[in-house]
């Protein structure tokens, strides 16, 4: 005689990207193993790779969760971790007025969104003829172990590269799949260094899972507000510290 097999809730989220809706289910124990074996290897790949496997399986195989914009992916993580385990989130942060001290406080992960930028697009204007039509990083283009703020040089321009979807001029219209990594350098090397802000801007301003919060600090009494941001800040484990 088989053993039984439980039936699991399903749940259904708005992609922040694309405004479409998607079915999602929490996670089971084999995914919260898998969660758990990949943070105790302290591997960031692993680590990308659980997360990858529980959003697929999570949401039944129906995205390409390789292309999904970084955002889109932490969105859907966040929304299946608060439907497995619990919508409060414990978490451990640095009181930002000593950086010193460590306080406890909780986050709502139900009311956590993906927030854009008023003035952020994603079409950079070169001149009347030329424009930039940029698409978002996906978890597969940016090094888990490269820190976005201290990218060096050469690092910057491939993920720039690995970002343009596509190059007007004119009536021409360039598919950047279309063009090898160096061709698309030289291009970005053709910028103006005004034109050049334009492409950081982008990068600077577009959609990023946040949230606010208010930190009491235990030792001073001093309350401050702090911005997390990013699936790391909402933490992956319940032993998470946000700095």
């Amino acid at each position: 005689m088989s053993l039984p097999i439980l039936e699991t809730a399903k749940y259904e989220l708005t992609l922040p990207s694309q405004d479409t809706k998607v079915s999602f289910r929490p996670f089971l124990v084999k995914e919260e193993k898998l969660l758990l074996m990949a943070l105790e290897s302290k591997e960031s790949k692993q680590i990308t790779n659980a997360l990858k496997s529980i959003v697929d399986a999570c949401t039944f195989g129906t995205l390409n969760v390789a292309s999904l914009p970084v955002f889109d992916l932490e969105y859907i993580f966040l929304q299946i971790r608060a439907k497995s385990v619990g919508e409060i989130a414990k978490l451990k942060v640095k009181c930002p007025d000593d950086n010193e001290t460590f306080a406890n406080v909780e986050v709502d992960l139900s009311k956590v969104e993906v927030q854009v930028d008023d003035a952020h697009t994603n079409v950079i204007e070169i001149n009347d003829k030329v424009k930039m039509v940029m698409k978002y990083p996906t978890i597969d283009s940016i090094d888990a172990d490269v820190d976005a703020n201290d990218l060096k040089t050469e690092q910057m321009f491939d993920m720039i590269a690995a970002s343009i979807y596509q190059i007007y001029d004119g009536e021409t219209v360039h598919n950047a799949k279309d063009y090898k990594k160096e061709e698309l350098n030289s291009f970005i090397e053709s910028l103006s260094s005004k034109h050049f802000e334009k492409v950081q801007v982008f990068f600077q301003s577009m959609p990023k899972l946040q949230q606010e919060i208010e930190v009491e600090n235990p030792k001073t009494k001093v309350k401050s507000k702090m911005m997390l941001q990013g699936i790391a800040d909402f933490f992956v484990s319940p032993s998470h510290t946000t700095t």
